[in-house]
């Protein structure tokens, strides 16, 4: 049963205190503005390594949800927002992830992420609706990004995402938020004060930049072989072993081979064994040899199993007949 949202105030937040440490700043020279700045974004590294069993689980707890054809749903406001977006739109460049099973919501909509829209980070109700338009199902995982963790707009989503029987993740920097304590799973990046009071895109900003990179890039791998494992459509196992060349595709269960995603290996390929859905294995060697498999895909042709490997500048077909 959903508990509903705390209503007590938040503490005072961190990130909105004055740095002790550079009360004059203003009369600092070059040097030493570079170096205060500079410096500074050691606490960001520090605070993701703190919540490093956090962001561990929330990979686990998101892997059953993705493999089961669930999206990622980034939701945010201002710099959380823009972040939020950054990781949503590189997924499928880094990682050739559908751009359907990834979504962006920003506050103040698609103008926001070039000048600020006043007043929509305020507006609870309009995080619920954007994100009821997207229609959250229980498969579906929601990052919720907020530095103060209080953001009316990211817990009016938060709100509707938890209704939905979504995963809810929260990735704030203020200790004892709101937004954190109502998710399922709450991500405090501490970073505390900034150099200029306040400016959260400065180290909380970095640190949330760092959260999202390895929440991502950790779950992408794990997606890649779990899926494989727990999906009977696109049950097989690639493996890809250095020097030997030797790519292997276990037998699917169906007469069709989807798509094989393999990132960029150097290696020597100097054969392949294909499953053929309608007889014994086969193998086949590549008479050009290269450094570097950029990416591979493998379907079922009139009754011929091809295996289409790009390879730098050209491609070559291979058949197995």
């Amino acid at each position: 049963m959903m508990q509903p949202m705390p209503s007590t105030a938040p503490p005072p937040l961190s990130t909105e205190a004055a740095d002790a440490r550079h009360p004059q700043l203003d009369r600092y020279d070059t040097p030493q503005l570079v170096a205060a700045f500079v410096d500074d974004q050691t606490g960001a590294v520090a605070a993701v390594q703190a919540a490093g069993p956090d962001l561990a689980r929330a990979v686990d707890a998101a892997l059953p949800r993705i493999a089961a054809g669930g999206r990622l749903i980034y939701i945010g406001a201002g710099t959380s927002g823009r972040l939020g977006v950054l990781d949503c739109v590189e997924l499928n460049p880094t990682f050739s992830w559908p751009r359907d099973r990834a979504q962006a919501l920003m506050a103040g909509g698609d103008s926001a992420m070039y000048a600020a829209v006043e007043g929509a980070e305020d507006d609870g109700p309009q995080g619920s609706a954007d994100l009821h338009r997207l229609g959250p199902t229980e498969n579906d995982v929601v990052l919720l990004i907020a530095a103060s963790g209080a953001t009316p707009y990211v817990l009016g989503a938060l709100q509707a995402a938890r209704a939905s029987g979504a995963l809810t993740i929260a990735i704030a920097n203020n200790p004892g938020s709101p937004l954190a304590a109502f998710a399922e799973i709450g991500i405090t990046l501490e970073t505390g004060a900034e150099v200029i009071s306040g400016s959260t895109r400065l180290k909380a900003g970095t640190a949330q930049k760092i959260a999202l990179n390895t929440f991502s890039s950790a779950l992408m791998p794990r997606i890649r072989w779990n899926c494989w494992k727990m999906n009977p459509k696109v049950r097989r196992r690639v493996s890809v072993r250095k020097r030997s060349g030797r790519l292997v595709i276990s037998r699917p269960s169906t007469n069709t081979l989807p798509e094989v995603g393999l990132a960029m290996a150097p290696m020597m390929l100097s054969s392949v064994v294909l499953p053929d859905p309608l007889g014994p294995l086969k193998t086949v060697t590549l008479r050009a040899s290269t450094s570097r498999l950029t990416s591979s895909m493998a379907v079922n042709s009139s009754g011929r199993l091809r295996l289409k490997i790009f390879v730098m500048c050209f491609s070559s077909t291979i058949i197995a007949s």
